[in-house]
């Protein structure tokens, strides 16, 4: 499979998009917590790993780890252009803007507020502790494969990923004792309230 995807053999590359496009969007997903960047995020690796192509060794049994490294790389530069973008429209002049409701789609608010409640308490972690996070829970690479993505030493992930959950559960627990203080918006006619709290818990469950 190496060699095949070396050679740029493009059944290869389909057999590569088949098998990890989705980790790699989970992985994105809930890095960002936006659905619309982890699908940019997608594209734009598996475009980096064809033009990388030649550099993927032979170590391992699994192009995965290769794979999730240049996923770790694209995330870091679209979040450095998301940030060159936030200071551009600051210097432009105040519009008012018309809201955008395209994504309170019906079914998928209390799957937003989880997202957002996730992205909220894994954003105030280092960034070094929130990849192998990231890399080792939520996209379930081993020791070995993630210290490789991220060329460092397992004891490394190892320590980093201890520290990462131990914050995290605190992250997690102060986050949630905000949102019990903060008072939910009345529901219109109609509509059902988001159950954040619930949301919030089952971050923490996942990161015990």
């Amino acid at each position: 499979m190496h060699a095949r995807i070396r050679a740029g053999e493009p059944e290869a590359f389909r057999e590569l998009f088949r098998d990890y496009a989705q980790l790699v969007y989970r992985y994105a997903v809930r890095s960002t917590g936006n659905w619309g960047a982890a699908e940019d995020v997608v594209s734009l690796t598996f475009l980096e790993a064809w033009r990388l192509r030649e550099k993927l060794r032979d170590e391992g049994d699994s192009p995965r780890p290769w794979l999730m490294g240049i996923a770790v790389n694209v995330l870091r530069n679209t979040r450095r252009a998301a940030r060159r973008h936030d200071r551009a429209l600051a210097r432009m002049p105040v519009r008012d803007v018309v809201p955008d409701f395209a994504d309170e789609l019906v079914g998928r608010m209390a799957d937003s507020d989880e997202l957002a409640a996730a992205k909220t308490a894994l954003g105030q972690l280092r960034r070094s502790e929130r990849e192998v996070f990231a890399l080792c829970v939520w996209s379930g690479l081993g020791y070995a494969e993630a210290a490789e993505a991220l060329g460092m030493p397992v004891g490394t992930v190892r320590s980093r990923l201890s520290r990462a959950r131990t914050r995290l559960r605190g992250l997690t627990e102060g986050e949630l004792r905000r949102m019990r203080r903060k008072p939910e918006p009345c529901a219109r006619s109609g509509q059902v309230q988001s159950d954040r709290v619930a949301a919030v818990r089952s971050i923490e469950k996942r990161t015990r």
